[in-house]
């Protein structure tokens, strides 16, 4: 049920079949007793029986904000309500972090698409993507779909960027428990990172450390989890990690789109990171193939014309320039992937 007028409805379905078991037991009572029928008691009691149904209806629609505050589950209709872009924390993040909210309605594209190809609950997956990152509102600059030009990072020691990258995700915890979102909505901000790497800046200890490297331990560069426990959130972590690799990509065809699609989900298979949600690897084709589906559509080429062509001036790709990328692409499995055979074989 994902309208409150769907239980309407079905209320006045229920009334209806009321009506007609209430009559056809009225019937036989009157046959069996060869008794004369009593019009009036029989029509009086089919007025109840309908409107039995439509109160039941109504009932529902009250008691159940109070049945899902007391056994925490969420029910479609909240998640509509979740999903509204006039909520109190969507609405301060386009303001505080644009870039990240921008980020986010796609992810929550794909990872519907992701998920109803593997028939989960796709409505869940959206929702759970619009508030994935809502930590990084603490300290937007520091990601860079936020950034203006200068990068803050550029003056930090590799490890503290790590932590205050990390920190979005105990921020994010935070606010969805000030906010009272639900715990399957809030579930999604440390399972959207698992135990992730955070690439970019444990390489760039890596380079700085010279000959100490064996001081500098990967765990310090590690998201602490938890690891996707449903297939949802795996579908959320897969989603947003590849929206924000596919946008950095200078050449955004559809044969590299696939390619970078199926490296970036077998990476993730390899690092353990989907083990304990339950997608298998039927899922995961069909949730590459939803996946590239969306980007080819995003990122199709079109026509250049020739007016706009005109000493048109050369742009710098800063987002490019400007690596790392701090925000969820920076979140890479381990290296060990690339030494082990991927998932996807290059389609000729």
């Amino acid at each position: 049920v994902e309208k409150r007028s769907s239980v309407l409805r079905r209320g006045l379905y229920l009334g209806l079949v009321n009506m007609i078991v209430v009559l056809s037991l009225h019937i036989v009572h009157t046959i069996s007793n060869t008794s004369a029928v009593h019009l009036a008691p029989t029509v009086t009691n089919c007025i109840f029986a309908f409107f039995g149904g439509v109160f039941a209806s109504l009932l529902l629609l009250a008691i159940s904000p109070i049945m899902e505050a007391l056994f925490n589950y969420t029910t479609n209709i909240q998640l509509l309500e979740l999903a509204n872009m006039n909520h109190p924390l969507l609405r301060e993040m386009i303001v505080r972090a644009p870039g990240s909210y921008l980020h986010s309605q796609l992810v929550g594209t794909l990872s519907e698409a992701g998920t109803r190809a593997i028939g989960g609950n796709s409505l869940l997956a959206r929702v759970g993507s619009y508030y994935h990152d809502i930590g990084k509102m603490k300290k937007p600059l520091y990601f860079i779909e936020n950034q203006k030009g200068e990068n803050p990072h550029d003056t930090l020691a590799p490890s503290m960027s790590a932590l205050i990258i990390e920190a979005h995700v105990k921020d994010g915890m935070e606010m969805a428990k000030e906010y009272n979102l639900p715990v399957q909505i809030a579930n999604f901000i440390p399972e959207h990172q698992g135990t992730k790497l955070i690439g970019y800046f444990y390489h760039k200890a890596l380079k700085d450390a010279g000959d100490q490297k064996d001081k500098i331990d990967e765990k310090d560069y590690r998201y602490k989890g938890p690891r996707p426990q449903t297939r949802e959130s795996g579908v959320v972590m897969l989603s947003d990690t590849i929206e924000a690799a596919v946008r950095s990509m200078p050449d955004k065809s559809p044969q590299k789109i696939r390619t970078q699609v199926e490296k970036l989900v077998n990476m993730h298979f390899v690092d353990g990171q989907l083990d304990e949600c339950d997608l298998t690897l039927r899922d995961l084709h069909l949730i590459v193939d939803a996946f590239v589906k969306i980007l080819i559509g995003v990122y199709h080429q079109r026509v250049e014309y020739p007016e706009a062509s005109k000493n048109k001036p050369e742009i710098e790709n800063d987002e490019l320039k400007h690596e790392p990328e701090t925000k969820d692409s920076d979140s890479q499995p381990s290296s060990k992937a690339n030494n082990i055979s991927p998932l996807f074989k290059e389609k000729r």
